[in-house]
């Protein structure tokens, strides 16, 4: 006759190894929730109070920030990230803009200097003859080379601000945000170093394209990077005037 043996299961044993799977399983889960919802969280975080207490000529409106509406559309943007959109390529950032002579060949320089001592940013490479943001910052085509009258545009990457690296193209303008009026920035071409002074900071839309509109007026400078923090959702652009030379 065969025999058969049953080995009695250890009911505490069970509910600790129950307890351990869901706990593994709710730590999961709040990670993936605060991975897809940190960089709403960043922006009160880090930008709210720096836009608060600075002074605008054009403020951005406090809905732009706070208006839950606002949030279905951001969430919509990502998913251009989703689609794999390349965005160490400048050319990718304003999608309908399509400039009819972004001829490369018409810019007097290849590159030149910039330094922005709030943000330890010290010697960044600013290249004119292509569009890789990996290697360094990047000045739209068709945009005026500083010190001509005009507006310089550039573009640089930006990431979470607990990331910044000012040595590092992929991380350079994580902390931009913190730029105020008055600030300096310093723009160095063929061995001549020009003051900008920021008097003009703004949140727009990648849809937005008057970034790269010229005034002749002055000699003008634009920094664009991607905003809130960690995400491609919007743009975040800070005006500069020439000082002095």
């Amino acid at each position: 006759m065969t025999k058969y043996y049953y080995q009695k299961v250890d009911k505490k044993k069970r509910k600790k190894i129950f307890r351990v799977l869901g706990f593994l399983i709710f730590t999961i889960g709040f990670f993936l929730v605060l991975y897809i919802f940190y960089p709403l969280i960043s922006w009160q975080i880090y930008f709210a109070p720096y836009y608060a207490q600075a002074t605008f000529r054009t403020p951005i409106p406090k809905t732009t920030v706070v208006d839950p509406t606002l949030i279905g559309g951001l969430i919509s943007q990502a998913g251009n990230v989703i689609s794999g959109i390349d965005y160490t390529n400048a050319q990718n950032w304003f999608p309908n803009y399509n400039p009819q002579d972004a001829n490369r060949k018409g810019f007097q320089v290849p590159s030149y200097i910039i330094s922005i001592p709030k943000l330890g940013i010290k010697d960044a490479v600013v290249s004119t003859i292509d569009y890789d943001l990996a290697k360094h910052l990047i000045q739209y085509p068709t945009t005026a080379i500083p010190p001509e009258k005009g507006t310089a545009v550039i573009f640089g990457h930006s990431t979470l601000p607990q990331l910044f690296n000012p040595k590092d193209y992929k991380t350079i303008f994580a902390t931009a945000y913190k730029l105020k009026e008055q600030d300096s920035i310093y723009i160095t071409v063929n061995k001549i170093t020009f003051l900008y002074k920021v008097f003009n900071i703004s949140v727009v839309d990648p849809e937005d394209t008057s970034v790269f509109t010229q005034d002749y007026n002055n000699s003008y400078l634009t920094l664009v990077t991607c905003t809130p923090p960690g995400t491609v959702w919007k743009r975040l652009i800070i005006k500069s005037r020439l000082e002095r030379i």
